[in-house]
């Protein structure tokens, strides 16, 4: 059985271990995190402080929109565009990676407190009821302090999260002793 995390295209193209999982993974993607894939790509700002490693994420993100960009990904992607809310078909990279794209909609409920995307992927987690994978720990300190019922790994806990992660049934009853 796959694993789901709700993440920004970028991360995977930034985190190499996140292309090698021990098991079989399904990324859903809000199609804006790919859409700012082309800005990182085109932009003159570096995406990472060393020359080496901003030249080798920029390769990575080009491998990842050109993934994006095949003929049947792209038909999956502009027909998941059509609807509002709307989940593609899944787009293989390889026997254990595929992605799914969201047409995300922001929602004014988190958007004081969140970016656009942070609010995506917000509430893609808590429409399907997936975890989030982020490397973002004031986007981790602002769910926490927003009280916002999604369940959050950072990037370097992915091992983790694959392997073991927290059940949602494990979560339910961490919330019920919180009552206490």
């Amino acid at each position: 059985m796959r694993r789901r995390f709700v993440i920004e295209a970028v991360l995977v193209a930034t985190y190499g271990h996140l292309l090698v999982p021990s098991r079989p993974i399904d990324y859903v993607v809000p199609y804006s995190s790919i859409a700012e894939l082309y800005e990182m790509r085109d932009g003159a700002d570096p995406v990472m402080d060393d020359p080496d490693d901003d030249g080798h994420v920029k390769s990575k993100i080009n491998e990842l929109i050109a993934f994006f960009e095949d003929s049947l990904n792209r038909k999956k992607i502009e027909k998941a565009m059509q609807v509002p809310w709307r989940v593609s078909s899944p787009l293989l990279l390889n026997d254990t990676i595929q992605f799914t794209v969201v047409h995300a909609v922001d929602n004014a409920h988190y958007g004081e407190l969140f970016d656009p995307i942070e609010t995506e992927l917000l509430l893609i987690g808590l429409k399907l009821n997936l975890p989030l994978l982020s490397d973002q720990f004031e986007f981790q300190d602002k769910l926490i302090e927003a009280e916002v019922p999604v369940q959050i790994y950072d990037i370097e806990d992915f091992e983790f999260a694959v392997e073991e992660g927290i059940s949602s049934s494990d979560l339910e009853m961490s919330n019920e002793f919180d009552r206490f």
